[in-house]
């Protein structure tokens, strides 16, 4: 088996959505996975600006996005325009976007939220952010050296 090389920059995961983006960053050594801002989304140029911004601030070498796979493995039409969000992105920023499967990631943050008895509140506002640091996380685990 192939060892992977260690990750030597921070990682930038979104989860897309059509009002908010969640945003979670990694450490600098790919081991941390923590929920960063949600970007309410006015249009897909702003939305890419945000996540450039946000790429340069914290030296980011990588962007991951949720895919919104159906429950059957088919990718609809969320999939396909996530999929031509993250060609943009990569083509105005000039960095590597990759995607993680996100089936079950918001309901696996409302969880996570509710184990942490986070107000009603406080899960509407974080819903999103912690989606996208379990994108991450997922995406972290399968490319940390052993």
């Amino acid at each position: 088996m192939e060892r992977m090389s260690p990750i030597r920059s921070r990682v930038l995961a979104i989860d897309l959505g059509a009002k908010r983006a969640g945003v979670a960053l990694s450490d600098a050594m790919g081991w941390l996975a923590q929920p960063l801002c949600t970007i309410q989304v006015t249009g897909v140029r702003q939305l890419i600006g945000e996540v450039q911004r946000l790429a340069g601030e914290h030296q980011v070498g990588r962007i991951v996005i949720g895919l919104p796979v159906n429950m059957d493995g088919t990718e609809g039409p969320k999939a396909e325009a996530a999929r031509q969000f993250g060609a943009r992105l990569a083509e105005e920023s000039g960095l590597p976007v990759e995607w993680v499967d996100e089936r079950l990631t918001t309901r696996m943050a409302q969880n996570v939220m509710l184990a942490a008895d986070a107000s009603r509140k406080k899960r509407k506002e974080k819903i999103d952010q912690v989606a996208a640091a379990l994108i991450l996380e997922t995406w972290l685990t399968r490319h940390r050296s052993s």
